[in-house]
Order: C-alpha cells, then sequence, then structure tokens
C-alpha cells in the first residue's frame, strides 16, 4: 500500500492498532515533550501520539492537532516505507546495483522491469492547485506563533520545528537537495536555520553568500513517510531526495510550486513555510537546544530566514518529534538508514557484511562492523575506507568484528570484541572531523576517532598461540534438548 500524505499514515498506524489518540489538553511548551519522551521509553518505542487538545504560549487551543512518534518502532518505520522488512529495500538496490549486461536477445529483455522500475522514480509536477495550499498566508497574515510548534526541553531557545523538509536548490547545478535541519521559531515571521557545516543545504548557503544573492527555501512539514524519511537519508549531493522516495515508495512523489518563490513542495504537505535568507543581513543567535546526543547544543550563529508565506491543508496535523536521551524517535529512522544503506557501503567496501550503529552511540558515535576477513590488517583496511566514506567519516568509534558475529546485538558484539582485541596492539587513533554536535572534541568539528580490531588475529599480525574455539553445545544434543522442550515445562526456548 502506498501512503500518499500524512493522514494515510496516520490512519495505517491506527489500523494497526499502534495510535493513542490523547484528548486532554497538553501544552505544547514542555509538556507534550515530556509525556512523548516517556512514550519512547517504552520497551519498542512505544506508540504514536495523536495530541487533540494542544495548548499554544498564549494559553489559545491549536487549531491543529499534533501528531508525534510516528515512525518511532520497526513495524512503524517498514510500515512508512511499505515494506514488512527495512532489509527489503536494501535486497531492492542490491539488485539495481546488479545491472551486468546479460549475452543474449532474451538476457537483455530480463533486464527491462528493472529499468523501468528506475524510470518511475522521478516526482511529477500535480496541475491545478495542490492541497497543501487550500489555505494561504501573506503579508500580515503570517504569524507562526498559530501553528502548535513545540518547546522541547526546559533550556532550548525557543520553540523548534523537528521534522522539517527543508528544500533548498544548488545554484550552479539546479540540483533540488531537501534536508532535516532543526528550525527555530523567532517572531511570527522569522526563523533560525540550523544549517550543520557538513550539511548540503548548508553548502548551498555559503555558495549563495559568496554570491551575494538572497536564497529561496521553503520548509514542508507533513508529507507521505517516504519524502519525511528521505530528508533525513544521508544521500549523496547529486541524488535528488524526492527521486529517492519514489524509488522507496514505488511511486513518484506529487509536487507544486511554491507560491512566492521558484521551488517545488510536497503537493500534499500538511503545511509549507516559504521564504528566504538575505547573505548581507548578520547571523542571528541559535539555541540552545537540547539534542540527539541527550546534551544540550550551544547557542550559535545561523542565518535567518524571511516568511514570504505560509501554506497548509484545510484540515491540516502537525507532524513533529523530539531528540534527547537515547533510546529516542530518531533510532528508528536511523535504523531504516542503516538498513536501506548497507549496500551502497558494499558497493565501495564489498568485505562488510553487516553494520550497527546502537542507539547509545546516536548513530555517530559507535559503530559495530562486521567484515569477512581475508589477510592481516583487514578490520584497519576497512576502518580506513569508512573513515572515507561520507557522513560515516564522522564515526568516532569503530568496532571491527568477524562475520558470525551478530553485531545487531551490541551485548555479542562487545563481548566478541572485549575478548578479542590487546588493546595497544588492536586500536588504531586517527584525526579528523567530528560531528558539529560533538561537545567533546577538542575544537569544534575536529578530533580524534577510535578503531578497534576485534577480529580473530593471523600470525602475520603478532599472534603464535592457538586461538580458542567459541563454545557451543553439539547439533545432536540441540535436537534431543529441543524435542523434549515443551514437556520441561520452562516455556521460552
Amino acid at each position: 500500500m502506498t501512503l500518499d500524505t500524512l493522514s494515510e499514515f496516520i490512519s495505517a498506524i491506527d489500523a494497526a492498532g499502534e495510535l493513542v489518540r490523547i484528548t486532554q489538553p497538553v501544552r505544547a511548551k514542555l509538556e507534550l515533550a515530556e509525556i512523548t519522551d516517556r512514550v519512547m521509553k517504552q520497551p519498542g518505542g512505544g506508540k504514536a501520539l495523536l495530541f487533540e487538545h494542544v495548548i499554544l504560549d498564549d494559553g489559545s487551543k491549536s487549531a491543529y492537532p499534533v501528531a508525534i512518534n510516528l515512525f518511532g518502532s520497526m513495524s512503524r518505520m517498514a510500515l512508512s516505507l511499505g515494506v514488512k522488512d527495512l532489509d527489503e529495500h536494501g535486497a531492492r538496490i542490491t539488485q539495481l546495483l546488479d545491472l551486468k549486461v546479460p549475452e543474449g536477445i532474451r538476457g537483455k529483455l530480463s533486464l527491462l522491469p528493472r529499468l523501468l522500475e528506475v524510470a518511475k522514480f522521478p516526482p511529477r509536477m500535480k496541475s491545478g492547485t495542490p492541497s497543501c495550499q487550500e489555505i494561504v498566508w501573506r503579508d500580515g497574515d503570517i504569524d507562526l506563533r498559530k501553528l502548535p510548534i513545540i518547546t522541547c526541553w526546559p533550556h532550548d531557545g525557543g520553540p523548534y520545528i523537528t521534522l522539517p523538509m527543508v528544500i533548498s536548490k544548488d545554484p550552479k547545478r539546479g540540483i533540488r537537495n531537501v534536508g532535516m535541519y532543526r528550525v527555530q521559531v523567532l517572531s511570527k515571521n522569522t526563523l533560525a536555520m540550523h544549517w550543520q557545516r557538513h550539511k548540503v543545504g548548508a553548502a548551498h548557503w555559503r555558495e549563495m553568500a559568496e554570491r551575494g544573492e538572497k536564497m529561496e527555501v521553503v520548509i514542508a512539514i507533513g508529507a507521505d513517510p517516504a519524502s519525511v524519511y528521505s530528508a533525513s537519508a544521508p544521500l549523496p549531493p547529486t541524488v535528488d531526495e524526492f527521486i529517492f522516495a519514489g524509488f522507496l515508495r514505488k511511486a513518484p512523489v506529487h509536487l507544486a510550486k511554491a507560491v512566492t518563490c521558484d521551488l517545488e513542495v510536497p503537493a500534499d504537505a500538511e503545511f509549507v513555510i516559504e521564504g528566504y535568507i538575505d547573505p548581507s543581513e548578520a547571523l542571528v543567535t541559535e539555541g540552545p537546544f537540547g539534542d540527539h546526543t541527550g546534551f544540550y547544543s550551544e547557542a550559535d550563529l545561523y542565518p535567518q530566514v524571511h516568511v514570504t508565506a505560509v501554506t497548509m491543508r484545510k484540515k491540516a496535523v502537525y507532524a513533529t518529534t523530539i531528540v534527547g536521551r537515547p533510546p529516542m524517535e530518531d533510532f528508528y529512522l536511523g535504523h531504516a538508514t542503516e538498513r536501506i544503506f548497507l549496500p551502497l557501503l558494499k558497493l565501495t567496501t564489498p568485505e562488510i557484511v553487516d553494520y550497527h550503529m546502537p542507539a547509545e552511540g546516536i548513530f555517530h558515535n559507535l559503530v559495530f562492523v562486521s567484515i569477512k576477513k581475508e589477510f592481516p590488517g583487514h578490520a584497519f583496511k576497512v576502518m580506513n575506507a569508512l573513515w572515507g566514506a561520507g557522513l560515516m567519516s564522522l564515526a568516532k568509534v569503530l568496532v571491527i568484528v568477524d562475520a558470525w558475529v551478530n553485531v545487531r546485538n551490541p551485548q555479542e558484539a562487545w563481548w566478541v570484541a572485549l575478548n578479542n582485541i590487546d588493546p595497544e596492539r588492536d586500536a588504531r587513533f586517527t584525526m579528523g572531523p567530528v560531528d558539529v554536535l560533538d561537545h567533546s572534541s577538542r575544537t569544534f568539528t575536529y578530533g580524534s576517532k577510535l578503531g578497534l580490531d576485534g577480529t580473530k588475529k593471523m600470525p602475520e599480525e603478532g599472534f603464535t598461540r592457538n586461538w580458542p574455539d567459541v563454545i557451543e553445545m553439539d547439533a545432536a544434543t540441540k535436537a534431543r534438548v529441543d524435542a523434549i522442550w515443551p514437556s520441561l515445562g520452562l516455556g521460552g526456548r
């Protein structure tokens, strides 16, 4: 089933029994976040929430309900992307990457279904007035304070848009970018855009600033779930997120022209905030913000967005999220990226079997990687390859283990790695870029990384003793116990 709108996604979650509607009055400032945080910490990520009676900062009731934790479980993440298991998309990517042209006309014709599938991905423009523009605020009508934009944590600099699709365009090549960056509300018609220096949107802004030209920018809130997810995905700058969303949906994304700028927006978005950044203006203070690290990121200077229009659906739902001490909803978005992008990682580093970023590592702090080890120093070769691969370059600790280890089970991965390392021999340090939000790095966005070789060691690596076998019961005994287990009254297996 293809989900075309946020409302369809919410209905599908409701039908699956994973939605809780909250009718009691709840304040957009702090209270909504506190309720959601407690739910997100429940086993499996808790339920999705729809707050139907949200109190704005001025004490009035919001005209729009608030949906949150929509992506906050393995099952809802899979539902959002139209699969039962997220590895299904990884398998599709693997198949597309294996496009070796076979011999003979029959073999060549067998490629046509895959090539035709690719041709369906580009987004399509919608004619007429799109649903995202059923209501339009301009000029004096613009008031962001009428939207239920939440304040997440006590020391935050203000209300934040936390689940946006920020749309900009490369001024040189005209390639669209859709990113997910936090956006702080400064006034009824101005925002602060938190563009980290490693992000594509920030590169577009720097280029426009060098030209001295105003930069158009659009912030869409609530769209088809595949597009929302794609905004968070670490795609290369040359890949259009809406094309990627079309691939995930197996159907094109529908776009429409913005009202006041030359950018395309999701035609069925719940809200669209249009505006521009003037590079001649001074940067504005953004933050502090309670971030996904579980710590507050400090206030800093970022570009100011002047809002030129706010458009919305007639019965719009405001979609948002919170980040903080893990586990949170963003872990499940990150897990989808982990599963979907594994084939692309294997494309450049084929010895990788699997990898996993546990919630405690908040994506960039810890990555477990299993490899098919074939030669001395192989683990270090993989470390260097990963530290040179896109946003994986920000990974602070890489732990490399052998192919048989289930890296999706952090307890197993640590058990094996800690048994297999001689700390002096198997640890490697290197310097490089680190995440903007890393408060422990020696300087801003620059610091050290650690690699641990937890693989079985070879004689050439200086290990001349016998390497012990892992303890495992023999198959015959396990089979006999399996047969009598139900009669033992012990439960489980």
